[in-house]
């Protein structure tokens, strides 16, 4: 009796920690928001999340040994979602903003921006005073809004997707577009009547937003992103979306 006592509980404990070792080896899966009206850093095509965040958060991933579970949703909505637990990340063209870090944790910045004013080639408006008194179109909630917000004698139109402020622009409903330069130098690539004027407006840093409840998560993106940034795995990624334009690029 005591024989098969002594099987029974060998047999048991094998199958226990066999069974520990393969929930050990389960990579971790990480539901990441995404809005998905940010060309070239989000987009969707044919039903798939692509774009240069993806491919970021993609391969910082895979040297992390994570999973990813893609979840899309209006800007607005991301650090709500990650305050909630709904999801643990959020990628976006996101600007790193004191007030964004008071209740999210950001990774360390992976791609310089700033603001720029794209109107149509045949506007008089050369510089930011140029725009007092003028209709401005901006995306809800951005940083391009925050900062029109506070400035005086323009008239500002909010909307959930860029494209719908682009468009704005085109029927002659706004006469400029304050957005980030990425953004807006990727649309006038592919639509010739328009162009960017003056400098950037700001100078700005894009992080990967991550859930306060999560610090272990944080030190993954980072070491993640700096393995990618030293196998240049980074650089590849930057260079399918960017080109030669080094403006955006993070070295360190």
């Amino acid at each position: 009796m005591l024989r098969k006592f002594m099987l029974f509980f060998a047999v048991s404990l094998f199958v226990f920690t066999f069974g520990l070792a393969n929930l050990a080896k389960a990579e971790q899966v990480v539901k990441v928001g995404v809005d998905t009206t940010f060309p070239p850093f989000e987009m969707e095509k044919n039903g798939k999340v692509v774009g240069f965040d993806v491919d970021l958060v993609n391969a910082i991933a895979k040297v992390e040994g994570f999973k990813v579970e893609w979840h899309t949703m209006d800007f607005q909505g991301l650090i709500p979602a990650l305050q909630t637990g709904t999801i643990q990340m959020a990628v976006a063209g996101m600007t790193i903003t004191p007030q964004r870090a008071q209740v999210v944790y950001f990774s360390k910045p992976y791609y310089h921006s700033g603001q720029s004013i794209l109107v149509k080639k045949d506007s008089n408006i050369k510089d930011l005073a140029d725009l007092k008194g003028k209709t401005v179109a901006t995306k809800l909630g951005t940083t391009a809004d925050i900062m029109l917000s506070k400035m005086k004698d323009i008239k500002v139109e909010r909307f959930t997707n860029i494209d719908d402020a682009y468009n704005q622009l085109q029927n002659g409903g706004a006469q400029a577009v304050v957005f980030d330069n990425p953004v807006n130098i990727n649309y006038a690539s592919t639509h010739k009547n328009v162009h960017t004027v003056g400098k950037l407006l700001t100078g700005e840093d894009y992080g990967i937003a991550i859930s306060k409840q999560d610090p272990k998560l944080l030190e993954k993106v980072n070491a993640g992103l700096e393995k990618i940034i030293k196998n240049s795995e980074y650089l590849k990624i930057y260079r399918k979306y960017f080109g030669n334009d080094d403006a955006g690029l993070i070295t360190k």
